[in-house]
């Protein structure tokens, strides 16, 4: 029989155990993140370095089934094209890559039947937990991850019944500064456009919106609200014309986030009006590139990365046994002052109320 050619053997453990001058089993707690720490700098930077020169790769699914880990974390998330997404994996990925674990993502779309689907399909490629980016206020995926006693943290979102930890941002307080900085302007008509009921931002800072109205003692029922479909860009360009159709006397809008205030931008356009010089836009998020927008756009930041970071954190302690205590992490926002925001002009109210009128 011909022998084979162009095969290359792997490296083993003890091969980079010899060139070290170490014993094998130092080599494998060097080259693990988790154990690192139990090996004396200078031996793991020589370990390392014979593992590099060696050309050596770990045998992920031989550590696997000797572990029960495959290191990997799936991650869902509705729609991978929102920059809303991007700083919180990225935070994840560089917390969990210092344990060892990778993230796995997939992108979900709004129908939770698939959101089911692909949560069986990580599963069965043996992932070790989830970061969940989809959940609703009543999420079926909550119930799966824990009926298969997955490790589970939500980030951005949370669920109602608070049954797995979760990494959010402040949505009242976001509200209050967004509502707090246009009274402060002079602004006494203010709309929302709102996200989803089904989804704890869209209800969360509807109702920051009207406990915001309620500080500054402004009747809540002076103050229209129309919700989009959806957090994007078209659905809210559509609720932003429900809105300046049903109260066109308004004078700014707070937005539930920042595609739905660049929808309203979008209606602005098509009606005539000027930004901020016959509406003021707040957003909320602080999405890559919104200060690039023309104007660029008042919004509320939230520290995504930071989510990212702490969700991680919160997974890699139920992961090692050593949290068990549901959590629920709240990130303090802050106002970003930028072109879209003004004070209003009378004659903006004039205008406006001619339009509905005509």
């Amino acid at each position: 029989m011909a022998k084979r050619t162009g095969q290359v053997r792997a490296i083993t453990l003890k091969q980079v155990a010899e060139a070290a001058g170490v014993h094998a089993s130092t080599v494998s707690r060097a080259l693990n993140p988790a154990t690192r720490s139990m090996v004396v700098p200078e031996v793991v930077d020589r370990v390392l370095a014979a593992a590099n020169a060696l050309g050596y790769r770990p045998n992920l699914l031989a550590a696997g089934l000797r572990t029960g880990r495959s290191h990997l974390i799936g991650a869902l998330v509705p729609d991978i094209a929102n920059t809303v997404f991007s700083p919180i994996l990225s935070g994840a990925s560089d917390r969990l890559a210092s344990d060892g674990y990778s993230i796995v993502v997939a992108d979900v779309g709004t129908n939770p039947a698939r959101h089911l689907e692909l949560a069986n399909q990580l599963v069965a490629r043996r992932i070790d937990g989830f970061i969940l980016a989809t959940v609703s206020r009543d999420d079926p995926v909550v119930d799966f991850c824990l009926d298969q006693h997955l490790p589970a943290v939500l980030v951005n979102r949370a669920e109602e019944r608070r049954r797995i930890s979760a990494v959010v941002s402040d949505d009242a307080l976001g509200m209050q500064l967004a509502v707090d900085h246009l009274v402060e302007l002079g602004h006494a008509r203010i709309g929302h456009l709102a996200g989803p009921e089904t989804i704890s931002t869209g209800f969360l800072r509807r109702k920051g919106f009207y406990d915001a109205l309620e500080v500054h003692g402004l009747p809540a029922g002076d103050y229209p609200c129309e919700a989009a479909a959806a957090y994007n860009r078209e659905e809210g360009a559509k609720a932003a014309r429900r809105l300046l159709d049903a109260a066109p006397g308004i004078t700014a809008i707070v937005a539930a986030n920042d595609l739905l205030a660049l929808g309203a931008y979008d209606v602005a356009a098509e009606r005539g009006l000027s930004v901020p010089g016959d509406l003021s836009i707040v957003g909320h998020n602080d999405m890559p590139l919104v200060d690039m927008v023309a104007p660029p756009l008042t919004t509320v930041r939230i520290s995504h990365r930071e989510i990212g970071r702490a969700a991680a954190d919160l997974l890699l302690q139920q992961l090692t046994g050593g949290e068990s205590s549901t959590r629920n992490v709240v990130l303090a926002p802050a106002l970003i002052v930028r072109g879209s925001t003004a004070p209003p002009r009378a004659q903006s109210r004039l205008r406006n109320q001619q339009r509905g009128a005509g």
